[in-house]
């Protein structure tokens, strides 16, 4: 096949099969964002410094994240659902029905214990017994001040102001080093600075809840936990004794309209960042499903049953996510390309022989004018047009499989010629 032809055939086949190409290129799933809002809590926090670790996982990616300082996971909520956020850590338990419609979770990460410090003069030995004490349990929009008010809730009574303070984590720590406070409440990840802080600060104790599994029985968003004797400090024996505990269950939530690719790179992080072990967990336990308490999608479930996708496993991200945006190229280049190219062979054929049998119509009408015209001048000049009919066929050029045509056409145009009363040709030789 000579490339004129090649491409005259080919051609029109390449161009439907761009065109459908570009098509599908712009109906295709967008590319991910550049740039994430990530909530983050407050500044110092064990949010923030997971957080943080996010920021830098993913900004090896190629992906920019964004931290936004917020009170806690009320304010997080707050602020996914409006739309200001794209990803937050939030407290197990702290979400509704409203939520669930909206929002999604990528799994548990960590447990997060709710810690609650008395400073050594104060007389406490039960949640309970801070009623008459001042006692700061988070600012509004925390996490820590919705668990420590369901828990205050909970243990009935009234519970006067100086018992619902609102300071800051930094603030709080602060005040109750300085003794400006007695207690004070945070629900938080045990590898939090000022929580491994507190656990060996002096004047300080941990605030034990004996009925700590009573407690989780009544409230599916919390667990029992303990925190074993020695842990923080083997050699000094802190704490000296098991502490028992109750916790919620920190989870990484989207919203649900989250672009799946940073969703994918989401998963990754977490996956790298929550799988090591704790003071209260085992290596590998965390990120689960077990304790998310929002919606998961398809995509999450697949993750925690298979592991990333082929294409993670083996591809830098953003090749990754273009070629399994891309796949849906395959199907309409697929749809033309099969029809197109199984018929392009019998369009080059047909116009191959449609150069040779043209001819055919000159010298069929050729012909019936010689037959209607006597013997003489008029026939000549039949003749004489026979004779150019057959020049411009020995100038005809059809690839070397076509030649038998060619030479079938001329032996024809011959025929008619010596039909007609012209003398045959001499053989040379």
């Amino acid at each position: 096949m000579k490339s004129r032809d090649m491409w005259r055939i080919y051609g029109p086949v390449a161009a439907i099969a761009l065109v459908g190409f570009l098509i599908a290129f712009f109906v295709m799933d967008p590319a991910p964002p550049k740039t994430v809002r990530f909530g983050a809590g407050a500044p110092g926090g064990a949010y923030h410094v997971h957080a943080e670790r996010y920021q830098r996982l993913l900004a090896e990616q190629g992906v920019q994240v964004e931290l936004v300082d917020t009170a806690g996971s009320i304010d997080n909520l707050r602020l996914l659902d409006e739309g200001f956020i794209d990803v937050a850590l939030v407290q197990g338990g702290l979400t509704g029905s409203a939520e669930e419609a909206r929002l999604r979770s990528l799994g548990g990460l960590f447990e997060e214990p709710f810690w609650v410090f008395v400073r050594g003069g104060a007389e406490a030995a039960d949640f309970g017994d801070l009623r008459g004490l001042r006692v700061s349990i988070g600012p509004d929009g925390s996490g820590t001040r919705a668990l420590a008010t369901a828990l205050q809730t909970r243990y009935g009574g009234d519970w006067p102001e100086a018992s619902r303070g609102a300071l800051a984590t930094a603030g709080a720590v602060s005040a109750l080093q300085a003794g400006e406070i007695d207690a004070a409440a945070f629900a938080a990840s045990p590898d939090a600075p000022y929580v491994q802080a507190l656990l060996q600060a002096e004047g300080v104790r941990l605030l034990p809840f004996e009925r700590a599994e009573a407690i989780a029985r009544r409230d599916d968003g919390l667990s029992s936990v303990v925190l074993l004797r020695g842990i923080a400090d083997i050699g000094a024996d802190i704490p000296e004794r098991d502490v028992p505990l109750v916790a919620a269950v920190a989870q990484l939530v989207v919203r649900k309209d989250i672009h799946p690719a940073i969703e994918a790179v989401l998963l990754d992080a977490a996956s790298a960042i929550h799988a090591e072990p704790s003071l209260f967990s085992p290596s590998g336990r965390f990120p689960n499903l077990t304790h998310a308490d929002l919606p998961v999608s398809r995509q999450t479930t697949r993750f925690y049953r298979d592991g990333p996708s082929f294409l993670r496993r083996y591809f830098p991200f953003g090749v990754a996510n273009f070629l399994d945006r891309a796949w849906v190229l395959a199907i309409p280049l697929l749809t033309l390309a099969f029809p197109l190219v199984r018929a392009a062979p019998p369009i080059y054929r047909w116009r191959v022989r449609r150069r040779i049998y043209i001819w055919y119509k000159d010298l069929r009408a050729l012909e019936e004018e010689g037959r209607a015209t006597p013997a003489g001048e008029a026939r000549t000049s039949v003749l004489s047009r026979l004779e150019r009919l057959q020049a411009d066929i020995g100038g005809l050029d059809v690839p070397l499989s076509y030649t038998d045509d060619l030479y079938r056409l001329r032996s024809h145009v011959e025929f008619v010629k010596q039909l007609l009363g012209a003398p045959p040709k001499p053989v040379a030789g």
